[in-house]
């Protein structure tokens, strides 16, 4: 306890120090962040829930340099340092079996930025990586006192209340589509694909009427939300997680009576109409032009589509250039740029609309690192989709089904993320990051776990 006690002092003293300044005000702040410190020192857990919370919140900071979800990252960062330097943490908590594509990953990162093609976009698509690096170390650490329930819960409701934002204020919207707090559709219709899964597991899992109906309501804000983002890679990854759902729960099904199933077609029949009428028709319109894909997608026929279609075409041109090692970490835009391509489906013809990402992280991976780097990566989350298996299987060869339901709920949730990453670039996505530790964590903790304690 010296050492802690010793940060004490040094905040006490910096306390005073600000009482005597210019700046008293400040002072205050000093004694909330101790409080906050001693808090997480004890309680670590508390921080990474934090920031599950805060991640769909981070848009009511984009005008500051510092966001809550950083804040809490920073301190648990230093907390989990000073854990283990006084050896209150193992350092075998950093082992994991993704390390293997992780470390050969920046090895290759590393390599590409030394030939990279424009050395500030590089270094700023590093410090946005090192944020979600950052997360998968710290949930190494923590990630087994991680209440699992409690994840999903602040998941859940974080996302519900953006989704509410979303669709009661044009303010949280982008030209009519919904962007909650942050500022592309795309990536907010990724959080509720996430976030789906963990609210129907807490439907199920509710103690009492009251609550499934609250999670029940969560639900539909949910899918009112995706809805609203007219989001068409959200309703496709929606539709896999609800099959998969269902395989899942596919031995219960006997237990559906006829009565039920009356009940049921009665319920379809009142909410499938009403849904397609609240359905904005813009988003219907983008359904249907899905079925373009079966002639080839033209900018004439669907400006989105078309202007996917070329980000496959620049980034294979870029794939032949340099197979290896790539054009440098965040340089896609850098080509995309001098391309016919940008200027046809540039708005206004603005510096932010000539300069686009791929919208696809796989393609932005092989075409910035290299086919190498983007192998691993893809390794890396197939690896991380194979431990949540693994981890299911475990508890089901321990007859425990309450863990067992978690796993998949939570699988799916990690499935919609790596699906989702085919439409959008979002390498360092902080979900994304924390899944990927939680899944080491989670295997670990299901394999360590003794047959004894199997329940009947």
């Amino acid at each position: 306890m010296i050492f802690p006690l010793s940060v004490v002092g040094l905040l006490g003293l910096v306390c005073l120090i600000l009482l005597a300044s210019p700046w008293p005000y400040l002072a205050p702040g000093v004694v909330v962040g101790l409080v906050g410190l001693a808090v997480l020192f004890r309680r670590p857990a508390w921080g990474l829930l934090g920031i599950v919370a805060l991640v769909p919140l981070e848009g009511l900071f984009k005008d500051s340099t510092l966001s809550g979800s950083k804040l809490f990252g920073a301190a648990l960062a230093l907390i989990l340092a000073l854990q283990l330097a006084v050896h209150k943490l193992p350092v075998d908590r950093l082992h994991s079996n993704l390390w293997r594509f992780l470390t050969w990953f920046m090895v290759l990162y590393f390599l590409s930025m030394l030939m990279t093609d424009d050395l500030g976009m590089s270094m700023g698509h590093l410090r946005e990586l090192s944020v979600g690096l950052v997360l998968f170390v710290i949930t190494l650490l923590i990630g087994r006192e991680l209440n699992l329930m409690m994840f999903c819960r602040l998941a859940t409701l974080s996302v519900t209340l953006t989704c509410i934002l979303a669709m009661f204020s044009s303010k949280y919207q982008d030209q009519g589509r919904a962007s909650g707090l942050l500022e592309d559709p795309n990536a907010f219709a990724m959080l509720i694909a996430f976030a789906v899964p963990l609210a129907l597991l807490l439907v199920l899992k509710s103690p009492n009427l009251l609550h499934r109906l609250f999670w029940g309501g969560c639900c539909l804000l949910l899918l009112g939300g995706m809805t609203k983002t007219e989001s068409r890679s959200g309703l496709v990854v929606l539709f896999i997680s609800l099959v998969i759902g269902v395989y899942h729960y596919r031995a219960q099904l006997p237990r559906i009576r006829p009565r039920h199933l009356g009940f049921a077609m009665l319920g379809a029949a009142i909410i499938i109409p009403l849904a397609i009428y609240a359905m904005p028709a813009g988003y219907i319109a983008r359904i249907q032009s899905l079925s373009v894909l079966s002639a080839g997608a033209s900018g004439h026929n669907d400006e989105s589509l078309g202007r996917r279609a070329s980000y496959i075409v620049v980034g294979g041109q870029m794939i032949r250039e340099n197979p290896l090692l790539g054009s440098g970490p965040g340089t896609f835009p850098l080509h995309y740029a001098t391309t016919g391509y940008a200027k046809a489906f540039s708005a206004n013809r603005k510096i932010g609309d000539l300069y686009r990402r791929a919208h696809n992280t796989y393609l932005e991976i092989f075409t910035e690192l290299g086919i190498p780097a983007g192998l691993l990566f893809v390794g890396m989350l197939a690896m991380a989709l194979m431990n949540i298996l693994r981890a299911r299987a475990a508890w089901l060869q321990r007859h425990d089904w309450e863990q067992a339901d978690m796993l998949t709920h939570l699988g799916i949730g990690l499935l919609s993320l790596t699906l989702f990453l085919m439409f959008l670039s979002a390498p360092a996505q902080k979900y994304l990051w924390i899944m990927l530790a939680l899944s080491w964590v989670l295997r670990q903790k299901a394999e360590q776990s003794p047959l004894l304690e199997a329940r009947p």
